[in-house]
């Protein structure tokens, strides 16, 4: 539900927007140190004290995210955008209670959160039964696609609890698989392949999906040791419950510049139920409030679009409707789509989505590669050093991705270990966390490296305004993209990519 403050607040978008207003200085949006962390910070703070106020979270479909959305749409209509609420129905998952334990050889209860988690979407049950394994491949460099085909369960006895591993296909794909096997429940581990992938793991089975019975996610080498245990049998315990709501999207754009040549800035407002989520993703959707603030309403030769996707969290339900109502002629008037999601984490990396592939395997559409090296340039431009971050489909790039549009942006790890090169490049603690909060309550105000949190504004705030004042051709950088959108970008950009580390 919309409140009846935000709803009377979008009435003023058109007595702000008709306010004539002088051009900001760009200068310093182009140097790349127009914000400090205090900037982004007091945002934060915000975010913060909405989510104490509403339960703890910010999470599509609660209070929290409503008032949430309310606060990043007055600070806009303040500068005299016009705001835009996108709404759209979407199943909210509510985990309710769950137990995990090893029911033989030996009675063992695990500890949630710790060795294992309900997957979002995880329908309800009790079952206590043997454990069979579905096409495992163990060892690093492992290609798993355990699961992904009905051919994997040929010989899966019915009843049992299909041990499955992660890789190639969709959590909720090996899920359904497995329960149309006969399988009374599931467990998914981490696939092993490489030192970020063992964690456990946090997942999603997809909105829509029709799972009945429970499923489960462990580590890597959680299941490894449950592999090596004879005559294993699991208890399993969820109770959850799926219910109708409603979220929405919220957009802001310049009144001027061309409609034919669209850039969006995006990231997800929503929280997890778990927590506030300041870092994931206040981070980002501050990060580019304080962008579009400063740039208010100057007069640009390309259009911005500034998007808050909700419902992140429950499976990229924001940004997938927003792509999904776009007509195919609205599609090409994309020239480029920057996600923004976690920017400031504790034991942060500095990492530019792989556009070109080089890094990773998976390339995005035509014109990625590119803007993968304006990122990495701004950083050596500032004496910083930038890693490539995997193109992995778990963020609110992925709906732009499949629908063609060229996608980029900034992410400081989540889960996943820092190496000890990465430490050696940014500092921090090797073998931990990008963030040890992340999806928890303890992701708060505290939760941030600040310096990570200003440079990475400072970064998308140099790629938005170059894009939005474009002049000129920089050498053949953007030729994918300008084929694509005829967008030229400033004669001043050039391309280093050689000086950030590989």
């Amino acid at each position: 539900m919309i409140t009846k403050h935000l709803m009377l607040s979008m009435g003023l978008a058109l007595s702000f927007s008709a306010m004539a207003q002088a051009p900001q200085s760009i200068e310093c949006l182009l140097r790349g140190d127009c914000f400090k962390a205090d900037d982004v910070v007091s945002h934060l703070k915000a975010l913060q004290k909405i989510a104490e106020a509403n339960n703890g979270n910010r999470a599509a479909g609660t209070s929290g995210h409503e008032f949430s959305a309310n606060y990043v749409a007055q600070q806009l209509l303040a500068v005299g955008y016009k705001v835009e609420l996108q709404p759209f129905d979407f199943m909210m998952f509510e985990k309710h209670s769950a137990k995990f334990a090893q029911a033989a050889p030996v009675a063992t209860d695990y500890e949630e959160a710790k060795l294992f988690n309900v997957m979002t979407y995880s329908g309800s049950g009790t079952v206590t039964a043997a454990v069979a394994g579905v096409d495992i491949q163990l060892g690093a460099g492992n290609t798993s696609s355990s699961g992904c085909e009905a051919e994997d369960f040929a010989n899966f006895p019915q009843g049992h609890i299909a041990l499955i591993q992660r890789g190639t296909c969709a959590f909720g794909q090996k899920a359904i698989n497995a329960q149309a096997a006969g399988a009374a429940g599931v467990v998914i581990f981490n696939q092993g392949n490489t030192p970020d992938r063992e964690e456990l793991l946090n997942g999603t089975l997809a909105e829509g999906t029709a799972i009945k019975i429970p499923v489960f996610s462990v580590s890597y080498p959680f299941a490894v040791d449950l592999l090596k245990t004879e005559n294993l049998a699991l208890s399993l315990d969820a109770n959850t419950t799926v219910d109708r709501k409603v979220s929405f999207n919220v957009i802001a754009e310049t009144p001027g510049g061309d409609p034919d040549k669209v850039v969006i800035l995006g990231a997800h407002l929503d929280s997890v139920k778990e927590g506030p989520g300041i870092n994931d993703n206040g981070s980002g959707s501050a990060g580019i409030l304080a962008v579009a603030l400063k740039m208010k309403l100057v007069d640009v030769k390309n259009k911005m679009r500034f998007i808050w996707f909700s419902a992140e969290e429950l499976g990229l339900i924001g940004s997938t409707k927003y792509v999904a109502a776009l007509s195919e002629a609205q599609k090409k008037q994309i020239a480029i789509m920057i996600n923004v999601d976690m920017i400031g984490s504790p034991n942060h990396m500095i990492g530019v989505y792989d556009g070109d592939g080089s890094a990773f395997g998976t390339k995005g559409p035509e014109g990625s590669a590119p803007l993968e090296q304006m990122f990495h340039s701004f950083f050596a431009s500032q004496g910083i050093k930038s890693v490539e971050t995997e193109f992995n489909g778990r963020s609110d790039y992925a709906a732009f991705s499949a629908a063609g549009i060229p996608v980029g942006g900034l992410f400081t790890g989540a889960e996943a270990k820092k190496t000890e090169e990465q430490a050696h490049l940014f500092g921090g603690v090797a073998g931990e966390a990008y963030d040890a909060c992340y999806h928890k309550a303890c992701d708060d105000i505290a939760n941030l490296n600040l310096d990570a949190l200003e440079v990475n504004t400072n970064a998308i705030a140099f790629l938005a305004q170059s894009m939005a004042h474009s002049q000129g051709q920089a050498a053949g950088l953007m030729k994918g993209m300008q084929r694509r959108n005829k967008v030229v970008f400033p004669k001043h950009l050039h391309c280093h990519g050689d000086e950030h580390a590989e």
